[in-house]
């Protein structure tokens, strides 16, 4: 009896592992968008209508000086927890314009933008 007791214990034991295991293998990350990581903000190549592979990726908050991107560019901003990110025409993040919101881009001339500010929620 007490044999029947462990192997069903250990049938349970097993089976509650195998349906731990099976959840956490269905959890799907976050999606990428457009190849634009979870998390967040991109540019891409000048005229890349529409948008495939970014050129450049952002992920820390604060402001990042820009170099050589003239043209139209897309940028998505693909952080979460309402961050958003805003297109300056200074650098080190001064004349900002409007901010761009979470899930949201904007295809836009970089000619006279010489930095961008990922902006905590």
């Amino acid at each position: 009896m007490r044999k029947m007791i462990r192997g069903a214990a250990a049938l349970a034991t097993a089976a509650a592992a195998t349906l731990a295991l099976s959840g956490a293998a269905d959890a799907k990350p976050a999606d990428d968008w457009a190849g634009c990581p979870y998390g967040a903000v991109c540019i891409y190549p000048q005229n890349q209508n529409p948008a495939v592979k970014p050129s450049l990726i952002f992920y820390s908050y604060g402001a990042h000086n820009l170099n050589n991107q003239f043209g139209n560019h897309w940028v998505l901003n693909n952080q979460y927890g309402g961050a958003t990110a805003s297109l300056c025409t200074g650098y080190n993040g001064t004349g900002c314009g409007g901010r761009i919101a979470e899930g949201t881009g904007v295809y836009a001339d970089l000619g006279p933008i010489n930095s961008i500010t990922l902006n905590r929620p």
